[in-house]
């Protein structure tokens, strides 16, 4: 049988199963039917369901019991509740950080700390050697060309793989409409620049990247926070509210695997939200760096994509990809904004690494990409659960959280007595990085929240560092740890 067959019908299995697991339809602890017993069931071959359950296994989703069988988690990760927070309006404020910032930012580049806090994909799972290949294979005349400047707006290849990836995407991107940067935060930042100046008011969720934060504050801009759903992103009603009330220059949002809530926007959400905008004559500058990490079919479609006048910039990365040390990004304004970004980026950064640039085209042009991203949004999909089952299992009563359906980040509500910042502190001691939720809003909200990253394989390590982050959420709570 062809590989690549017998492969799908195995995760075809596994996924047939999971959802009745998620959905309740096996309950926590059932045994599952018998590996002889599903092969004369389905037809399928013993090989094709051992494969399956060992795939479940793998994820959490069962365990295995010497001569038993196979049966669901004990865990039911069905009972989570989604966390919860007040639809909370703040007059536009200028951004005043916390005092922890800094330590958090360095607690999460730590490599000697587990990774709980960093929000990029462990760089055990991305494609180094094929990077390593395509330097080697650089003749010296290659690489004289390489470390000359690149034009400003980006190395022409590069811009012409974007641009190919957009089909299907977004209707119409050529090479020309790209503009390359250091990273999407320079995207944001380029974009930025050309709305806004100091002193406006630019409408973000609450809460967002506190990176975003961090760039507003330097910018000199204030900030309207706008209540966003864990699971489906900003609030429309809100936003519409404050549209009315306010002089809004800009929005900055994340519509697909929110950063920190790894909520996605609905389509008809999308619709909505542009219409708004259209009405209110107002730009958005969308982070879309998350949307190739969906656990779905097939990929979210950005904001862009509903765009009808020319108000949406989409700014994203490789750094959630491919990889985040090379800082390849790139901003999508459109020709509204197009004359203005490009000059901002002549005027401040000049240009882009041109190697950088030229490995990650070379990498999409031989094909690589769309087999790495489907193995690494599947390891990425059972990271996600099996570190959602982790908490279930160790965090104390009331705590809630929601599964995304993309990203590698999970929004973790405490118990209301337990204070995020502690557990930060007390996490550290054991040398292990979270980001607590009071650093993702600047009307220090969230208090009693976290982000937990899944970007990195759950180890053994990994499983001790979440039952030891559990045991201290257990300690700043009222309920008892459970014996070990």
């Amino acid at each position: 049988m062809d590989p690549v067959k017998k492969t799908f019908r195995y995760r075809h299995l596994a996924e047939e199963i999971e959802q009745k697991i998620l959905s309740g339809t096996y309950q926590p602890g059932e045994r599952l039917p018998s590996i002889r017993k599903l092969h004369k069931q389905s037809n399928l071959s013993i090989s094709t369901i051992y494969h399956a359950y060992l795939e479940l296994e793998s994820m959490g989703l069962v365990e295995a019991r010497p001569k038993s069988g196979y049966y669901v988690n004990p865990v039911a990760l069905q009972n989570l509740k989604i966390p919860r927070f007040k639809k909370e309006s703040f007059p536009p404020k200028k951004v005043r950080l916390s005092s922890m910032i800094n330590s958090v930012i360095s607690a999460i580049s730590n490599p000697y700390l587990l990774p709980l806090g960093s929000t990029v994909v462990d760089a055990k799972l991305m494609p180094f050697k094929h990077f390593s290949r395509i330097l080697k294979n650089l003749s010296h005349v290659e690489l004289q060309s390489m470390i000359s400047y690149s034009p400003s707006e980006g190395y022409a290849e590069l811009r012409r793989q974007i641009a190919l990836r957009t089909v299907g995407v977004l209707e119409g991107i050529a090479p020309e409409d790209i503009i390359i940067t250091n990273g999407c935060m320079e995207a944001v930042a380029l974009s930025m620049l050309a709305i806004a100046r100091p002193g406006g008011t630019i409408a973000v969720e609450t809460p967002t990247n506190f990176g975003f934060l961090q760039l507003l504050q330097e910018l000199g801009l204030l900030v309207m926070e706008v209540p966003a759903d864990p699971r489906y992103g900003v609030d429309l009603d809100e936003l519409e509210k404050i549209f009315c009330r306010n002089t809004i220059k800009a929005c900055l949002l994340i519509p697909n695997f929110h950063n920190p809530l790894g909520a996605l926007m609905p389509d008809d959400h999308k619709i909505r939200l542009i219409q708004l905008i259209n009405q209110y004559d107002i730009a958005v500058i969308e982070d879309d760096i998350s949307s190739e990490l969906h656990f779905g079919p097939k990929r979210p479609m950005p904001l862009k994509s509903y765009d009808t006048q020319d108000r949406v910039i989409t700014c994203s990365s490789f750094s959630k990809t491919l990889a985040p040390g090379l800082r390849i990004g790139w901003a999508i304004p459109g020709k509204r904004y197009m004359e203005k970004v490009q000059n901002l980026k002549a005027a401040t950064t000049v240009s882009t690494s041109t190697l950088d640039q030229y490995m990650i085209s070379q990498y999409l042009a031989e094909g690589a990409f769309e087999r790495y991203s489907r193995r690494l949004r599947h390891l990425l999909k059972k990271q996600v659960v099996r570190t959602a089952f982790a908490i279930q299992k160790h965090f104390p009563p009331g705590t809630r959280l929601a599964i995304p359906e993309g990203g590698t980040l999970l929004w973790v509500e405490l118990p209301l007595q337990v204070d995020g910042l502690q557990v930060y502190r007390k996490a550290l001691e054991h040398h292990i990085a979270i980001i607590p939720g009071v650093v993702c809003s600047n009307a220090g909200q969230f208090k009693n929240f976290i982000q937990i990253s899944c970007g990195s394989p759950v180890t053994e390590d990994m499983e001790r560092g979440i039952k030891r982050l559990g045991e201290i959420v257990f300690d700043f709570s009222d309920a008892k740890r459970p014996a070990s």
